[in-house]
């Protein structure tokens, strides 16, 4: 029987899925329009980035809504892809603000939940 989701898992979930989806639409549109440039290697970004998505969607939806400890460690790879998007002024995009954006919900997405992931040991007396 599963626990009742609380607030603070239900909002970092959702967080966490938005993240997901939106690299998962990145590589879609770079599968179907790949732009200008090298088409075959902007293909295969898209598919990696459509795994990636959905890889990460899935780790959310499953064990990281159970509170699986080894699932948010895996989730902190969003918020250091994102870091190193923004700093290295990797693409998908010129202006940048969806990469602080990411950033932003994927880091809310993990700090929310800590305690209930990683409640504290009852003291022994």
């Amino acid at each position: 029987m599963m626990e009742r989701e609380s607030a603070r898992i239900r909002a970092s979930w959702i967080c966490l899925v938005l993240v997901g989806a939106g690299i998962f639409v990145f590589g879609l549109v770079a599968v179907i329009a790949p732009g200008s440039g090298d088409a075959g290697l902007m293909r295969a970004d898209g598919v990696a980035a459509v795994g990636l998505g959905l890889f990460g969607m899935l780790i959310t939806l499953v064990p990281f809504r159970h509170r699986e400890g080894w699932a948010w460690w895996v989730q902190w790879f969003y918020p250091l892809f994102w870091i190193a998007h923004l700093v290295g002024r990797l693409p998908p995009g010129k202006d940048h603000v969806h990469q602080v954006v990411f950033i932003v919900l994927s880091l809310v997405g993990l700090l929310l939940p800590v305690r209930e992931v990683f409640p504290r040991a009852p003291r022994s007396q």
